[in-house]
């Protein structure tokens, strides 16, 4: 039995509930590693991490998958931005705007996208601040990366992104289903079934 789990989790996750139930329940230390979404796989695959609070859509062969929870797909802009006067978009309404970072899933074909740089979702947003284009990100990420100078508005036409806990197959030992538990809401007496 190993007495340290490492959980992976990506910006917008909040696996701090999940830690805090984890602390209070058993002797194994939890750390906790930030991963982009980029990262989030590869470091379940490899076994950097034991677990991982993914965003899918990611391969999930050889790997546990459990759903936890859908996000809202929202557009940010700047706060003097057309967007701002809407309560919710549509990928219609966006058609003309230059999206300065591409979500990686690829789900937005119809909105322009100019030979922009790499960037990280903070970064995105700082542009998009500046005044340059929009950037479409799940709600949690626009929250984490809040500024007064932007808003974010529910984009209605997309499906939402899905947060996951994965583990590999082969890793499937009682300390990771005592983990699976917790986030899953069992009490400390329940047993696995």
């Amino acid at each position: 039995m190993a007495d340290q789990l490492r959980l992976a989790f990506v910006a917008g996750t909040t696996p701090d509930k999940w830690a805090r139930a984890w602390r209070e329940r058993r002797p194994e230390r939890l750390e906790l590693v930030q991963v982009t979404e980029e990262q989030q796989e590869g470091a379940v695959r490899r076994g950097e991490v034991d677990l991982a609070l993914v965003r899918l859509p990611i391969d999930t062969a050889s790997l546990h998958c459990v759903r936890l929870y859908d996000e809202l797909p929202v557009v940010v802009a700047g706060r003097e931005h057309l967007v701002a006067a809407a309560d919710t978009v549509t990928l219609a309404d966006l058609a003309d705007e230059q999206l300065v970072r591409r979500h990686r899933s690829g789900w937005l074909p119809s909105v322009a996208q100019r030979a922009w740089p790499p960037m990280t979702e903070s970064e995105a947003i700082e542009t998009v601040a500046a005044g340059t284009g929009i950037v479409i990100v799940p709600m949690s990420v626009a929250r984490l990366h809040h500024r007064k100078d932007v808003v974010h508005r529910h984009v209605t036409d997309l499906p939402p992104t899905t947060i996951a806990l994965v583990w590999r197959r082969d890793r499937d030992d009682d300390v990771i289903q005592a983990f699976v538990g917790v986030v899953k809401g069992r009490s400390p007496n329940t047993s696995r079934g």
